[in-house]
């Protein structure tokens, strides 16, 4: 598996990030939808990153840089075809390798308080996720829960 930086411009990718939006929309009243959209990914203060193996599409995550000390983790999302086969937890472990690198002392996230949520929170809670009061610009809302993670220097 290679993850790398991508500039969202292929098929494939832009069918991932509808394929996100759509179940975040079956999931979540709008209000609590957080997922950004094509354009919203590509804003300079987001890094995004795609999994692949040779030409097919793995999964997805992207980080957005809140402040020099602060990052969001946005849009993990695994190809149907490739859940439970450890695509996230290498997009995430990538994720927060290059927050430490960049100087990071914590990432945080918002995901759903749904049931459809639970692997999700487990995965972000096995790599020390821990929930916390909103973040940002975010407000309490029964339909999220947030995480964050107090990051260790490189080295």
């Amino acid at each position: 598996m290679e993850i790398r930086v991508d500039d969202l411009s292929g098929d494939q990718v832009k069918g991932l990030i509808a394929e996100h939006l759509l179940g975040m929309a079956e999931d979540s009243p709008p209000e609590s939808i957080h997922a950004l959209d094509l354009d919203g990914l590509k804003k300079p203060e987001i890094t995004f990153w795609c999994a692949w193996e040779g030409d097919e599409l793995l999964g997805c995550g992207a980080m957005k840089e809140l402040n020099v000390e602060h990052g969001e983790l946005k849009s993990m999302r695994t190809v149907n075809a490739h859940l439970r086969k450890g695509v996230a937890r290498q997009i995430l472990t990538h994720i927060i390798e290059v927050a430490r690198s960049r100087g990071y002392k914590r990432i945080s996230l918002e995901t759903g308080s749904m049931d459809s949520f639970i692997p999700a929170r487990r995965m972000y809670e096995d790599f020390g996720f821990e929930y916390c009061e909103p973040f940002a610009d975010y407000i309490l809302d029964p339909n999220s829960a947030f995480m964050t993670k107090e990051l260790s220097p490189l080295g």
